[in-house]
């Protein structure tokens, strides 16, 4: 028997009564702090997931990209790696899944773990591809969360010099003087330039003879095997400065940094817009708050003056938007391209 107890025995029945209150209340309180104990344990995983969401990202981010390595896509996506891994203090390895027309890097990307730690970069090519293609394993419009758009980059309407026209009009009436006479490199069938090309034969109404590669075609364009390509004018910049092609139109709505004194296309043929674009894309249940964390750090690079400088002498032009934004953009491109693929008639199995 216990001290407390023990006087309250000794002093009477009244004392005693009052001790049972106060050895109840204590009860109470070693229950209530137990109760509370046990609360604060089962907090602790919750806690911990917080905390984890929190810390993101805490190990290598690896970015999948469907072309190979020193295209201008992989230019791109490796500086903006770069960037990424410095500000956020972990690695963004690039890795090339080339194969498909960039469908299997979006299908690898579309089946893997939700976490943040798989990305894709996505492209114009996406857009164009999910109607190009009848009979894919994925649907990039709902199996890809849009992340972040990096940049545009405008296709320029390119030829060689061997050719008369020394501007886009003059092409235009060339062309139209020789229908089916004049060879138009792309990068494939489908492929941005292939697109960007058919777009304006509807539009120009001339007749182009589409002559796709597999490799490069810039040696044969220098040449004049093939006479006109819209090119991404990251891959072709250095052949524009050389004077080996002659640039005669870009095809963004507005006039570009690297070759301020080319017209756009939409100067001679309004509503022209043809631009390839570099952006991420997560699978489609990432966590809101990363794909939130992944956008702010894109934007933030994009804000930044020797960045932007760097993807202006690539021929990018920045691009920053919100994830809404972004999935918004990927609508229109893909509905925009459709068109296109229906009206030519282009597609793939």
């Amino acid at each position: 028997m216990g001290e407390a107890q023990q006087g309250c025995q000794y002093q009477g029945r009244l004392i005693a009564g009052a001790c049972r209150f106060r050895w109840r209340d204590d009860v109470k309180l070693a229950r209530r702090n137990f109760l509370s104990l046990a609360a604060g344990a089962a907090a602790l995983p919750i806690a911990s997931r917080y905390a984890c969401a929190e810390a993101y990202p805490a190990r290598a981010v690896h970015v999948l990209v469907g072309f190979s390595p020193g295209s201008a896509s992989d230019v791109i996506v490796r500086l903006m790696a770069q960037r990424l891994s410095e500000q956020l203090g972990q690695p963004f390895v690039v890795e090339n899944r080339v194969g498909a027309a960039t469908n299997l890097a979006a299908e690898q990307v579309a089946r893997a773990t939700a976490d943040g730690y798989t990305l894709l970069l996505a492209t114009s090519t996406n857009a164009v591809n999910s109607t190009l293609y009848r009979n894919l394993n994925f649907n990039f419009a709902t199996d890809i969360a849009p992340v972040a758009l990096i940049d545009l980059v405008p296709y320029v309407l390119e030829v060689t010099p061997s050719l008369p026209a020394k501007t886009l009009p003059e092409f235009i009436a060339y062309a139209k003087a020789n229908p089916g006479k004049i060879n138009m490199a792309s990068n494939g069938i489908g492929s941005g330039p292939h697109v960007a090309g058919e777009l304006f034969k509807m539009m120009a109404g001339v007749d182009l003879v589409h002559v796709p590669y597999t490799g490069n075609p810039y040696s044969d364009l220098i040449a004049g095997q093939v006479q006109m390509m819209f090119s991404p004018i990251p891959a072709s910049i250095g052949y524009v400065r050389s004077g080996q092609l002659r640039p005669l139109a870009v095809g963004s709505t507005s006039r570009i940094v690297v070759l301020p004194d080319v017209p756009t296309v939409a100067e001679t043929l309004p509503g022209y817009d043809a631009s390839g674009w570099h952006g991420f894309g997560a699978p489609k249940a990432t966590p809101p708050d990363i794909i939130a964390a992944l956008n702010k750090a894109v934007n933030a690079d994009l804000a930044e003056a020797a960045f932007k400088d760097k993807l202006a002498n690539l021929g990018g032009v920045p691009a920053p938007m919100t994830a809404a934004e972004f999935t918004k953009f990927i609508a229109d491109e893909t509905q925009k391209w459709a068109k296109v693929n229906k009206f030519a008639d282009i597609h793939a199995d």
